[in-house]
Formats: structure tokens, C-alpha cells, sequence
């Protein structure tokens, strides 16, 4: 494994952390700083949202809602082709930001976080002109009966510092698709993808108040976007402790709320696998993104008889990558987001080898001490009890325990409390199929892990949250059902009036 970190290029200048009703807007908090992680420089500084701030911005997207509401389906697929075209101008830009507050490295947000991105804007450009329902009929007699898609109203969005940009898209396409209005806070963290996007909204022709962000802290500025009376919606992406506060705050106002929570993914390899491709895709889905992926690879369970093989080849296969430099087209991962978090990472393994476990690559601090960053690291024996095996690491670490027949294997896919994502890899279509039938899992893929594409729902069961982000179903989270029932006889007595005026005023 290689490090080289040299510093990236950053400016550090002091930029507006909120963009309301059209405008770019300082903020009322405490100063902040934005850190690249790849060297702990800083990229900018900011003043945080403060609830005042919080409330005007909701107060902006209340009063645009009317008008946006109202706009026909090709007005918003318009601005949604020109938001679009103008990001696939900007890509570049959009890269370099992107690596600059999360570390990511320039070949993971080139191939995949901006591309992939537009790609949604594009597909919700379409979504938003095909909304579907019931058809119009007369299900009852003389009266006919329609279904009236409608947006819900100002809708309270709160995006995790792992996908910056990509998270900021499918918070704002859906909703503002739909016809709603947005408030969106990003981690403050790495919210300057997401200033960069609320602008360009702006640029392109969104009116005023259809689409704000406001960078603030979670217990400040995300607990008073939860909590307003006047938003009807709160979408939240993060973790499942924090999730369940958002839905505490929501419950109390009868909010919708759509959450997607943590992962802990299983990966289970049975005895038929392609061992090689089951290698190569543990690596690849354990360590995209550094491993801070809530859908990411975090517990591989290998049949018995290829156990041994899978640990030598992964092993291998991650002393081969490249951790350095993001700006670097050789880098294969950057660091961690911060170093809290790389410590983080790093006290679950420390504690799993003092348990006994085995780390087999990886496990120490590397490289440059001023970066967050953090090697790829394979551990066995750690009991399926174990925090490393249950709990949520979001980083570059994969555990991997033995099983023997397939019923085993699948039980111990499901013995955590999340339900995200996972894969199977075999080469039988009956374990294929019960594979996909028992897994508990919003996503479950087949010899392959991580893929998402617009066109599919992505969320999660249980402990991961619910509701779904991309796809048409997604749209259905940000609309509500209208049932519209007009008469069709124009007559005054109805023959179902006879129930209040028995036979005197009935319909003969």
C-alpha cells in the first residue's frame, strides 16, 4: 500500500454558509471551518445558521410554494434541463470543491458522484412530467371518481457530509419536482457543493424561495428546521441515533418524514461463488468512497470452504491500493472525512484485536500527520456479537467471519438491526432467489455491490430508515393523494339520500 499526500491547493476564503430566497445570506452563528481532510487546511469559513435564520428560510419556501405549486410540469422539467446543463458545464469545478472538503479523490467525483448527479437531474427533468394514478372512472354509480397528485408544501431536508452533493440532489430533485419548496441543510461539515448548487438553481431561473440551504449545526439549525410549524415534510439522511431525534421532532408537529438511515451491509459468498469476482467485489464495495457508504461492504460472510482463499486474496488485493493525494489520478482512496472520524475508525479495530481478533492488513495510522487518512484493513475472528460485526464503522475496514450451510448464511446476513443493503454471490439461481426473497434489505444486489441508478428506489428496512430516494417512488414520498368525486347526473336527489330521508326526498 502507497501514501502520498501532498497538500491540496485550497483558498480558505470566507464565503456566505446560506443561500435564502435567491440571495446568498452570511448567517447569524458562530464562525466555521471548512477542513480538507487530506491535509487539515482550510477551505473556507463560513458563519453558521442560527433558528432565526432557520425560520426565515422556511418563511422564503412557504411564500414561494404558492406560485411554484402551480407551475406545470414542463416549466419545472425545463429548469430542471437547464440545472443540468449548466452542472455538466461546471463538472470540474464541481470536482475540485467536492475533493477539497470531503477528501474524496478527483477520480471517484469525476466517475461517479458528478456524473452520476446530473444523470438524476436529467431522469427527474422527465419524472416530473409522468405522474401516475388511478384511472378516471366511475367506480360507484353517477359519480366519477379521479386522483389528484398534489405537492405536500415546504418540505425540511437535512443531507450527511459522505455524498455532499449527491445527498443535495436527491433531497432537492424530488421534492422540487413534485412542486414543492426546499430548506436544506447540509453537514456542515462539507456544505459547499451544496451553496454551489442552491446558486446555480438560482442562476438557471428557479424563482426565489424554491430552493435555500442553510449551513448549520444539527442540535441548532437542524432541530429548528424539524421542528417548524410550517414544514410539512423533514427528509433526513444520516444515522440511525440521530434519526430517531428527527423523527421524535417531526412526530410532534404529524410531519411526514422520510429517513435513510445507517448500514452495516452484508456480504455473503457462498460455496459456488467466483471467488475471484467476489474478491475483487469486496474490495471495490468495501472501500468506495474510503468505506463511508452506508450501503458499503462492512461484513463479508465467506463459506467455510473458501474462506481461507477470500481472506489471502482480499488481503492482497488491498495492500495494492493507493491511499494519498486525492488530487491524484493514482489514488485509489483519499481519507476519512475528518480526524475525529479517523480515530473513530480506528478505536473499533483496536478494540476488536484486544478482544482477540485478527487483523490481517491495515490497522495502524499512516501517512502524513495532518491527514485523516486511513489504510484498508481486513480483520477475522471477531464473534458475530462483536461491535465491529454489529455496529456502523463507515470506513475502510471489512470483517470477515465463516459459515457453513445456506440457511446460516442468510440468518447471519440479517443478524444486525439494519436492513440497507446487500449482496450475494453464487452461481446457483436457487440460492439467488432466496437470497433475494429473505434478505432483509431495501437493496439487495447479485454478484455486485454498490450500483445504484436513477431509475431504481434506494432506501432501506428496519433500523435503516424508510422511504425511497431516486426512482418514480420516490416522487410518490414528496406528493400527497387527493380522492375527487364529481357528480356526473346533475340531478338534486341522489338514490343514496333515501339513508337520511328514507322514501320523501329519495330519488324515485
Amino acid at each position: 500500500m502507497t501514501v502520498d499526500n501532498q497538500s491540496a491547493q485550497v483558498s480558505g476564503s470566507l464565503v456566505n454558509g446560506s443561500l435564502i430566497n435567491g440571495s446568498s445570506f452570511a448567517g447569524n452563528g458562530e464562525e466555521w471551518k471548512v477542513i480538507n481532510p487530506a491535509d487539515s487546511s482550510v477551505v473556507a469559513t463560513l458563519k453558521l445558521a442560527t433558528p432565526a435564520d432557520v425560520s426565515y428560510a422556511v418563511d422564503s419556501a412557504r411564500l414561494a410554494f404558492a406560485g411554484w405549486s402551480r407551475t406545470v410540469p414542463a416549466e419545472r422539467s425545463a429548469l430542471l434541463h437547464a440545472l443540468a446543463t449548466r452542472l455538466e458545464e461546471r463538472a470540474e469545478e464541481y470536482v475540485k470543491v467536492e475533493s477539497a472538503q470531503t477528501g474524496k479523490p478527483y477520480r471517484l467525483c469525476r466517475e461517479f458522484d458528478i456524473p452520476g448527479s446530473i444523470d438524476n437531474v436529467r431522469y427527474f427533468a422527465g419524472l416530473c412530467r409522468n405522474l401516475e394514478g388511478k384511472a378516471s372512472t366511475e367506480w360507484v354509480a353517477n359519480l366519477n371518481s379521479s386522483v389528484r397528485r398534489e405537492p405536500l408544501g415546504v418540505v425540511g431536508s437535512i443531507a450527511p457530509w459522505n455524498y455532499p452533493f449527491q445527498m443535495a440532489m436527491w433531497k432537492i430533485l424530488p421534492a422540487v419536482a413534485a412542486g414543492n419548496t426546499i430548506v436544506l441543510k447540509p453537514a456542515e461539515l462539507t456544505p459547499l457543493t451544496a451553496l454551489m448548487l442552491a446558486q446555480d438553481c438560482t442562476e438557471v431561473g428557479f424563482p426565489d424561495g424554491v430552493v435555500n440551504v442553510v449551513t448549520g449545526s444539527g442540535p441548532v439549525a437542524g432541530e429548528a428546521l424539524v421542528s417548524h410549524p410550517d414544514v410539512a415534510m423533514v427528509s433526513f439522511t444520516g444515522s440511525t441515533k440521530v434519526g430517531r431525534r428527527v423523527m421524535e421532532l417531526a412526530t410532534m408537529g404529524i410531519k411526514r418524514v422520510h429517513l435513510e438511515l445507517g448500514g452495516k451491509a452484508p456480504f455473503v459468498v457462498f460455496a459456488d461463488a467466483d471467488l475471484q469476482a467476489a474478491a475483487h467485489g469486496a474490495v471495490a464495495g468495501t472501500l468506495i468512497n474510503s468505506g463511508q457508504d452506508c450501503t458499503a461492504a462492512t461484513r463479508a460472510y465467506v463459506h467455510e470452504s473458501l474462506f481461507d482463499a477470500f481472506v489471502t486474496m482480499v488481503s492482497e488485493l488491498f495492500e495494492e491500493i493507493s491511499v494519498g493525494d486525492p488530487r491524484l489520478e493514482s489514488t485509489d482512496i483519499g481519507p476519512l472525512v475528518s480526524m475525529a472520524q479517523r480515530d473513530r475508525v480506528h478505536g473499533f479495530v483496536e478494540r476488536a484485536r484486544s478482544l482477540g481478533a485478527v487483523v490481517h492488513v491495515g490497522g495502524e495510522l499512516i501517512g502524513d500527520p495532518s491527514g485523516a487518512f486511513y489504510p484498508p484493513t481486513l480483520v477475522t475472528g471477531a464473534g458475530q456479537d462483536s461491535e465491529i460485526v454489529q455496529e456502523e464503522i463507515f470506513g475502510p475496514v471489512l470483517v470477515v467471519l465463516p459459515f457453513g450451510s445456506v440457511e446460516e448464511g442468510l440468518a447471519l446476513a440479517n443478524d444486525t438491526p439494519y436492513g440497507l443493503a446487500a449482496s450475494a454471490w453464487t452461481r446457483s439461481v436457487l440460492i439467488s432467489e432466496r437470497a433475494q426473497r429473505e434478505i432483509n434489505a431495501g437493496t439487495v444486489w447479485i454478484n455486485d455491490h454498490i450500483p445504484i441508478m436513477s431509475e431504481m428506489p434506494h432506501g432501506g428496512f428496519a433500523g435503516s430508515g424508510f422511504g425511497k430516494d431516486m426512482s418514480t417512488y420516490s416522487l410518490e414520498e414528496y406528493t400527497r393523494l387527493k380522492h375527487v368525486a364529481v357528480d356526473i347526473t346533475g340531478d338534486i336527489k341522489k338514490e343514496w339520500h333515501r339513508t337520511i330521508f328514507r322514501d320523501r326526498h329519495a330519488a324515485p
